[in-house]
């Protein structure tokens, strides 16, 4: 539970240190993600539950949905202005 709670803040710190660069928002937005995962899969675990395994699964397929429609908007948004950095 230690390793998900480290990732959880690693993801939130990326988050906020880097507010001008789209894409390290987007990995640590994915980093949040994967580590309630984790988390969610080591209670599991311990518990002797499948649900939340199956839930896990649930998780990790709308995390790809979520990167998918962030780097099409990414591309748009290089289409649009020629650039990634969120500085104008």
């Amino acid at each position: 539970m230690n390793l998900s709670l480290l990732l959880f803040l690693i993801g939130i710190l990326g988050f906020v240190l880097n507010r001008k660069n789209i894409i390290l928002m987007i990995i640590s937005i994915e980093i949040m993600l994967l580590a309630v995962t984790l988390l969610i899969l080591i209670s599991s675990y311990s518990f002797n539950d499948s649900v939340g395994q199956t839930f896990s699964v649930y998780i990790i397929s709308i995390a790809g949905a979520e990167s998918v429609i962030g780097l099409s908007i990414l591309v748009a948004y290089y289409r649009l202005r020629g650039n990634i950095s969120l500085r104008t």
